[in-house]
């Protein structure tokens, strides 16, 4: 039987405002034996998901402070290998790679995006300075059946941000 676990460092009561200022506290899923499981099942707010899309922006920092290493960040932006990702079948992300849990596009703009299966996703555009949090339960578990109109409206989105069109 699984269960839940409030996040660690979220031992604070109902609506108070933490060090990242999260608005509810944070859950993750639990197996069996009571280890956190990181593959699925966090449950936080919305705003929550933008704040830390918002950190991975700035570098890992946030509020003035370092919460991930900036090593960690440029890291996942840098992104695994395209040949072996290509390889996968993703046939809707020509050029992408995966990175410790981040699809990472290696567009013009260094974009990268925490996916969920039914279409949950931080997506980060730091050229555009722009972070997009979104909740999603797509009846089919693919992101294939939102990427065809999701990841072009978030890049016309970042371009638009940048002045084009």
């Amino acid at each position: 039987m699984m269960g839940t676990r409030r996040a660690p460092g979220t031992k604070t009561r109902p609506g108070s405002r933490g060090r990242t200022r999260r608005n509810r506290d944070a859950y993750l899923q639990i197996e069996t034996v009571g280890n956190e499981f990181a593959g699925g099942g966090l449950n936080a707010s919305l705003r929550d998901l933008a704040r830390f899309g918002e950190m991975m922006r700035q570098d890992g920092r946030y509020n003035g402070q370092q919460i991930v290493p900036r090593a960690v960040v440029d890291d996942i932006r840098r992104g695994g290998s395209k040949e072996h990702f290509a390889k996968a079948g993703f046939a809707l992300l020509p050029g992408w790679s995966y990175r410790d849990m981040w699809w990472v596009t290696h567009n013009e703009h260094g974009a990268y995006s925490a996916r969920g299966v039914h279409g949950q996703v931080i997506y980060v555009d730091p050229k555009a300075e722009m972070v997009i949090a979104r909740f999603s339960s797509h009846p089919l578990a693919a992101n294939a059946n939102l990427d065809p109109t999701s990841l072009p409206a978030y890049h016309a989105l970042a371009r638009h941000l940048l002045g084009g069109s």
